[in-house]
């Protein structure tokens, strides 16, 4: 592991968390940058979504991987790629496409535990190989847990931080850095899984969950915007571009 990785590995500090603007290029990453960030993170949705087209793993990894580079060109800052499900069938596949992110700059990877276009969650020992094979790379690994995704928090928390937690425990043995486990908003659940996990926790802020402050209170050592940052700013755009159209002077 190079001095670059890390020192991104050492921002994960549970209470004091990392936080992250995910961006989508070169031109996003400066200006999160130019704000005072400390590490940049792309986010899938944001990058496809940029492209035109959807998330899922459609942006191909050769493009994926052109836009890294123009993004560790703009920055001395480390940087994240969110490679998805690793864009690989199996784990040697994984392993070559997060070697290739790493040749091109990337600090760390974040990688999910469903495959594209799955709801269904991969079985823990078969994302575990997956990890092993990423963090072989030496990159720092955000492992994904979507054990809440579509499931209620209030009725089956206790079941789903238990999950998470087994889970939790598999990456670490196998070479995870940190835990990502979004869609979660439940503060309780939250706490619960800091706690518990071997890993530092990084969580999706959104805006019906806990902010900033509560969620380093909670234990959290990584808060992550996913899309939203990029869904902003194309509501952004779209609004004045109304405005324009419409006869009216925009607001810039």
């Amino acid at each position: 592991m190079n001095e670059k990785i890390s020192a991104f590995g050492s921002l994960h500090i549970p209470g004091d968390p990392l936080v992250l603007v995910n961006i989508w290029d070169a031109g996003s990453a400066k200006a999160v940058a130019a704000a005072g960030a400390k590490a940049l993170a792309t986010g899938s949705y944001g990058v496809a979504g940029a492209q035109g087209i959807a998330d899922g793993e459609e942006f191909p990894l050769g493009d994926a991987i052109a836009n890294l580079e123009h993004i560790v060109a703009a920055t001395e800052l480390p940087v994240s790629i969110d490679l998805e499900a690793g864009y690989g069938d199996d784990a040697g596949e994984v392993c070559q496409s997060v070697q290739r992110a790493f040749d091109a700059g990337a600090c760390g990877i974040n990688m999910e535990d469903r495959m594209p276009g799955e709801d269904r969650l991969l079985a823990p020992e078969i994302f575990a190989d997956r990890i092993a094979a990423a963090a072989s790379t030496g990159l720092w690994v955000n492992a994904r847990c979507d054990v809440f995704r579509g499931q209620s928090a209030e009725s089956d928390g206790e079941a789903l931080v238990r999950e998470a937690l087994e889970r939790a425990k598999i990456y670490a043995d196998m070479g995870a850095g940190s835990l990502f486990v979004p869609f979660l908003s439940d503060a309780k659940c939250i706490a619960a899984i800091c706690e518990g996990s071997p890993l530092p926790v990084n969580i999706l802020r959104s805006a019906d969950g806990p902010g900033h402050a509560e969620l380093a209170s909670l234990g959290v050592a990584r808060i992550s915007h996913g899309h939203q940052p990029w869904a902003a700013a194309m509501q952004w755009l779209t609004a004045q571009a109304e405005k324009i159209f419409a006869g009216k002077e925009p607001d810039y």
